[in-house]
């Protein structure tokens, strides 16, 4: 299930179940990492514990508390979704549809450039 919690925080994931306040719990803690004074003397890191599930997300991606704490409910959302959907979630399924794009794109591409040294070596051939 790790596996799972990890595909979350994929955007425009439509069918995610809904989270009630009352099953969460929310603290502001000084977040970690870079930042100096302004990261050492404020509490903007949200930490946010979805009760029934035990699932936990620290949000310190902006120096705002309100944009941590709204980030922090939307990765929360796509976990528990997950947590409790599994492979159904649409989280999962929109992560393996933009891995089969990639790979489809690294195919492409490879293919290109087998093309391209064919070509060169064609040319060389036809100068000799």
């Amino acid at each position: 299930s790790v596996a799972l919690l990890q595909a979350a925080r994929k955007k425009n994931s439509l069918n995610l179940l809904e989270l009630t306040e009352t099953e969460l719990e929310e603290q502001f803690v000084r977040g970690d990492g870079p930042g100096g004074q302004a990261t050492n003397k404020t509490n903007n890191c949200v930490v946010l514990k979805h009760i029934p599930s035990g699932i936990v997300v620290k949000c310190h991606q902006t120096r705002s508390v309100e944009k941590n704490r709204k980030i922090a409910r939307e990765i929360l959302q796509e976990k528990v979704d997950l947590f409790y959907k599994g492979e159904d979630s649409d989280v999962l399924k929109e992560k393996k549809a933009s891995e089969k794009q990639k790979q489809e794109k690294k195919r492409r591409a490879k293919e290109n450039l087998e093309r391209k040294k064919l070509f060169k070596e064609m040319q060389q051939l036809d100068k000799e």
